[in-house]
């Protein structure tokens, strides 16, 4: 088992098995842009993009704090037209370097929206397993209501491109969930749930593959039991590979056309898991298959204080909105001791630029961390 090692959220995917020849065809495609006509501001993300890419070295890149394509963005951006093509690098840009920059636009890059924080399994490595979260007395467990989803997605709409339904708890327990997807649809470039596929049903199915959903991450951390159940306690591996089966099912032959991508994300928790087994079983089932370093969730406020004194990148970022409006900077910080903000009393534009959030970032960036609560205790950088 992996023990204190830095977290870095945007370096986290380890493999996708792209090919050289789709980073030639997509960087054509964007040195194709007429970036005079698509700016003439060198402040742009756009503009900041395509100069970096003019230079790009692959992988390499991370240590410069430059902009690249990394291979499942190379995807993604295999799958968007020539027109979204722009929006989506601006969007990228900012997702990748401002954290790096310290820099804070108007609005985050990402936003996470919760359309529940409840959940049928108790993995070993997710904070679920904390009674103070999941015990429904303590008042964090439910779902977000259709209106309160609606005026987020207002907001977001036309301010932010990347989108995820998922947080703390299972989205698919969130019976509004198809609602949800039907709303949302075509207004976000980068918009994705992650789910443990327990609950994907047929209507799921086609609720999904009918909205304009971009990524859809199935969560699973083996590829056999009695491993996947010890680790997703709660879970059934046959059930889920039978789900994950029907979805394909119903994509070929209801959805020929669909762009959305599937990856398989796991968690690398436990020195029983065999990579090269995992990622050969999910690769029949999905497009992309992907692991990311443990990071102990599940008992932070309780570990020891890790002595990072880095400031954490989801501060400039990304921010988190809870299933009752509550808005949290950091999904580590699972019970909400960061911040008391609530939408809509007041706007997503305004919590991401407000005292509290700015007081958070300066008190990181003056090497503050470890008198800060949670953060003294993650590992994310």
């Amino acid at each position: 088992m992996t023990q204190n090692t830095l977290y870095d959220k945007s370096s986290s995917i380890l493999d996708f098995r792209a090919g050289s020849h789709k980073r030639l065809e997509m960087m054509k495609r964007i040195h194709a842009l007429d970036l005079g006509a698509l700016t003439s501001n060198d402040s742009d993300p756009l503009y900041l993009a395509i100069n970096d890419l003019k230079n790009d070295l692959g992988e390499s890149e991370i240590a410069s704090g430059r902009f690249f394509l990394r291979e499942h963005v190379i995807e993604e951006i295999s799958r968007l037209s020539d027109e979204e093509l722009p929006r989506y690098l601006r969007y990228r840009y900012a997702y990748e370097v401002y954290p790096s920059k310290k820099e804070v636009r108007e609005y985050p890059p990402l936003v996470q929206i919760e359309p529940a924080s409840i959940c049928n399994y108790r993995c070993v490595f997710c904070y679920q397993v904390d009674a103070r979260l999941s015990n429904k007395k303590n008042g964090h467990m439910g779902v977000m209501d259709i209106g309160l989803f609606r005026e987020i997605v207002d907001e977001l709409d036309g301010n932010v491109e990347a989108v995820t339904l998922a947080s703390r708890g299972e989205p698919t327990v969130n019976k509004a969930l198809p609602e949800m997807l039907s709303y949302m649809s075509g207004k976000f470039l980068a918009s994705k749930i992650n789910t443990n596929a327990s609950m994907l049903d047929e209507n799921l199915c086609h609720a999904i593959l009918s909205s304009d959903l971009q990524t859809l991450v199935f969560s699973a951390d083996a590829a056999a039991e009695p491993l996947y159940s010890k680790l997703r306690v709660g879970g059934n591996l046959e059930k889920v590979v039978r789900n994950v089966e029907r979805f394909n099912e119903i994509k070929n032959r209801h959805y020929p056309g669909s762009r959305l991508i599937t990856r398989v994300s796991g968690v690398s928790y436990s020195d029983h898991q065999n990579m090269d087994d995992m990622m050969d079983f999910w690769n029949r089932f999905v497009d992309q298959v992907a692991f990311v370093d443990y990071n102990p969730w599940e008992n932070v406020y309780d570990s020891e204080k890790k002595g990072i004194v880095k400031p954490c990148s989801d501060l400039w970022r990304r921010l988190f909105v809870w299933w009752d409006g509550q808005v949290c900077p950091c999904d580590v910080d699972y019970l909400t001791t960061l911040s008391n903000d609530q939408f809509p009393t007041r706007s997503l534009r305004d919590i991401w630029n407000g005292d509290s959030y700015s007081s958070l970032r300066q008190r990181h960036l003056s090497k503050e961390r470890q008198s800060i609560e949670p953060c003294a205790r993650c590992v994310v950088i």
